[in-house]
């Protein structure tokens, strides 16, 4: 299992589609930008096949120091982004099938 980066993505992008590599880093850099500002507005990003980001709360818990189990550490309540595959992915990851990234 690999570690897919920004950079990766690009190349491969670049590579399927015959465009610059600068232009498709633009373009997704965009994408991720107007992204974050609207998950950091609290909106929720729908695409379809794809799957859903939206924010959500997490309660505040009480966890454990490992080192020292009997004192107690309240680990407060905070907002943090959730992803729920779309059908598809969904499949395909329930499948364990792996898409090419070329054609």
């Amino acid at each position: 299992m690999a570690t897919i980066t920004k950079k990766k993505l690009i190349q491969v992008i670049s590579q399927n589609q015959g465009v610059h590599p600068d232009d498709v880093r633009n373009v997704i850099q965009s994408f991720l930008d107007v992204m974050t500002d609207y998950l950091s507005q609290g909106d929720r990003l729908e695409f379809r096949d794809f799957g859903v980001f939206e924010i959500v709360e997490r309660k505040q818990k009480i966890g454990r120091n490992p080192k020292n189990a009997g004192v107690p550490i309240i680990i407060p309540a905070r907002l943090a982004v959730k992803f729920t595959p779309g059908k598809k992915m969904r499949k395909l990851i329930e499948k364990g099938r792996k898409t090419p990234p070329s054609k």
